[in-house]
Parts: structure tokens; C-alpha cells; sequence
């Protein structure tokens, strides 16, 4: 596998939220400057492009060297090759498309790269995550298996991922692959699956459970709640996150059996998984009506250790070849294992970027 992290090439990063912009700069997959954080400014479409501006000028001024290109997560929607970006919920000034590539690469004279951010995510857990984690995990158990693709998955304001197979992140035609919020869903129909997974899913089934609608309770409250460590009610705040973890095993069983691969969870809920890992797991075990399972291959959250073991543990089976004296061993044991991640979103999506960029300088993408 090549080695980014040898590699001496500087970026520059942004990790665009709604609230906030937060720049830096990679070499080798590590962080060689001081962030620095500026508000988005999402509803000012010229402050917030002349304060991304700024914050890019501000970390190459930063920087001993000169930056060998700018890569970044922009949310959708948008047409991330040609970085431009579209009608954003979270930046509602971005209406009717804004040229973010062209204007930067304009203004530094530097190659510019723009993605979703669970494709960049992925991408970062997959090179210098939870897929090597895993991989190094089963060879230290005495495990011949070792896996190569993985899907992101990212619960926080909306629900998101990406999916890397062999090293390589898989971008679709229109730059549209894993957008995972748009999922349909079997506990309710009527709506997509982020309406079920996400910070104002686990607000809006508290709210409901508890004949609240106006209440003011905050996400944080329910955890704390949920955690037993703030008044209220603990047995809906415990339900609200059981609702979120049926809507995500379902989502899982379908991607999974898509991609055939591991899968990590990030994302700010995913600081919650104690409480709706357990129906997440009964939803991956569950089965149809007809008996068929909701996911063929037996999937392991890799988080419990006993669960851990038992996906750790190869079953060996020997059988003869027909019309043959050979005997010959395969794995009998299909699997396939969920955890969270181990070094944050955050860090995950950095590390994306840059790898992302590495990747495209050297295929001579400008």
C-alpha cells in the first residue's frame, strides 16, 4: 500500500460546518499547524466567502513551505469534480450553485479538491482507521482473514457515508455515491432514514414520547437523561435512541449487503452508541417474515468484546475433491463487523482530504 504518511507534500484543509469553519494544513496524514476557527457565516454569501479566503491565507501564512494544493468536505448538494456547490440547508446562501473550486484555485494558484464529507471520512478510516485497526486486531488473534472494503457511516445533524473498496473511494457518475440520507425505510416508509437517524431524530421521538412538542430540550439533555445524570424521562430518552438504532440496523443491512465490507460509525451520535447499539444489533440479527435474514452474512459489533472474539476466530473446514485423493481447507466462517471509530470523525475526514489530494496530484488531476 503506498505510504501517505511518508509522503512530504503540504495541504491545506477546511472542515465547513454550519456554524463554524475550521482550517488547517497536512503533511503525511499529521496536522502541522494551529487550526484556526471562523464563523461560516452561511447566510452572507459574501462574508462567508471572504472569510473562507481568509482562513486559507491565514494557514499558508502559517506554514514554513509553500501548500501543494487546498482539499477539503463541503456538504451537498453539490458537483464535488467541479466544485461547485449547490442549495445547502446548513448555508443557505449557497442558492443556485457557487464555483468554490474555481474561485480559490483563482486566489492561491493551487490545485483544488472538494468532497462530501462521509466520502472523505471513509476514505480516512479505510488508509489510517478502523480498517487497518481491524485487520491488525484479527492478525494479532491468530486470524488468516483480513478485510479490504469498508463503508463510513457518519450520524450527527443528517446521516452520511462513504464507501472505499481496495484503497479506492467510490465517487459514482454524478458524484452522488453513499448519499445515505436519502435511504427509504422499513419502520417508516413515508419518510427517508435520515428523518429516523440523526441529532433531531432522537429530539423529535423524545418530544413525542413525552407529549412535549414545545419543548426546548436539547439534544445533550437527552443523553444526559438517557445517562441518568440529568432529571427527566429516562425510559423515553432510552426509547428515542432504541427508535434511531432499529432505523440504523436497518440501514446497515441493506448497505452491507451491498458492500460485503466492514463498517464504522461516526459522527457526534455516535458518542451515544451504548444506548442504541443494542436494537441496532437485534434489527442486523433480525428476520423478514417469511424467515429470510435481514442481512445473509453474520455481522459482530465489534465494540463487545465477546463479539470480538468470536469474529476474531477462523472455522476451518476440510473437504475432499470430487473424484479426487485431495482434501483441500477453506473459511467456512463468513463475517462481517461494525465498530466505532478510533480516531475520530474529525481526524478521519482530515486525513480523507489529504489522502484524497495526495491521490489526484499524482494522477495528475489539477
Amino acid at each position: 500500500m503506498k505510504s501517505y504518511k511518508e509522503d512530504k507534500r503540504v495541504v491545506m484543509t477546511l472542515d465547513a460546518g454550519g456554524t463554524n469553519f475550521v482550517f488547517s494544513a497536512y503533511r503525511g496524514c499529521e496536522e502541522v499547524v494551529e487550526p484556526i476557527t471562523m464563523p461560516s457565516n452561511g447566510s452572507d454569501l459574501n462574508l462567508c466567502l471572504q472569510g473562507m479566503i481568509s482562513g486559507f491565507e491565514a494557514i499558508k501564512a502559517a506554514l514554513s513551505e509553500e501548500p501543494s494544493a487546498i482539499s477539503f468536505a463541503f456538504p451537498g448538494p453539490a458537483d464535488y469534480p467541479a466544485g461547485i456547490i449547490g442549495d445547502l440547508a446548513n448555508l443557505p446562501s449557497f442558492r443556485g450553485g457557487v464555483a468554490l473550486k474555481d474561485m480559490l484555485e483563482d486566489k492561491f494558484s493551487l490545485p483544488v479538491f472538494v468532497n462530501n464529507d462521509g466520502n472523505l471520512y471513509a476514505l480516512g478510516e479505510a488508509m489510517y482507521g478502523y480498517l487497518p485497526y481491524i485487520n491488525e486486531k484479527l492478525k494479532s488473534a491468530g486470524s488468516i482473514k483480513q478485510f479490504s472494503n469498508i463503508t463510513g457511516f457518519t450520524l450527527g445533524t443528517g446521516f452520511g457515508g462513504g464507501i472505499v473498496s481496495k484503497g479506492r473511494l467510490l465517487l459514482g457518475d454524478n458524484s452522488d455515491s453513499a448519499e445515505l440520507w436519502s435511504m427509504s425505510n422499513r419502520t417508516n416508509p413515508e419518510l427517508n432514514i435520515e428523518e429516523l437517524i440523526s441529532i433531531r431524530a432522537v429530539t423529535r421521538n423524545y418530544k413525542t414520547l413525552t407529549s412535549q412538542p414545545d419543548s426546548a430540550i436539547t439534544p445533550k439533555d437527552i443523553f444526559l437523561i438517557a445517562k441518568g445524570e440529568m432529571e427527566g424521562d429516562k425510559t423515553a430518552a432510552l426509547e428515542s435512541y432504541n427508535m434511531l438504532g432499529r432505523a440504523l440496523g436497518d440501514a446497515l443491512a441493506n448497505v452491507l449487503t451491498i458492500t460485503d465490507g466492514l463498517a464504522v460509525i461516526g459522527g457526534g451520535v455516535s458518542a451515544a452508541a451504548e444506548f442504541f447499539a443494542p436494537a441496532m444489533v437485534a434489527e442486523l440479527a433480525g428476520k423478514y417474515s417469511n424467515g429470510n435474514p435481514h442481512i445473509a452474512t453474520k455481522v459482530f459489533y465489534l465494540e463487545d468484546e465477546e463479539s470480538m472474539k468470536e469474529f476474531a476466530t477462523d472455522v476451518v473446514s476440510e473437504i475432499k475433491v470430487p473424484f479426487s485423493d485431495r482434501t483441500i481447507t477453506y473459511q467456512s466462517h463468513k463475517r462481517l463487523g461494525i465498530g466505532l471509530s478510533k480516531i475520530g470523525t474529525a481526524e478521519a475526514i482530515s486525513i480523507g482530504a489529504y489522502i484524497f489530494a495526495i491521490d489526484k496530484l499524482d494522477c495528475g488531476a489539477v
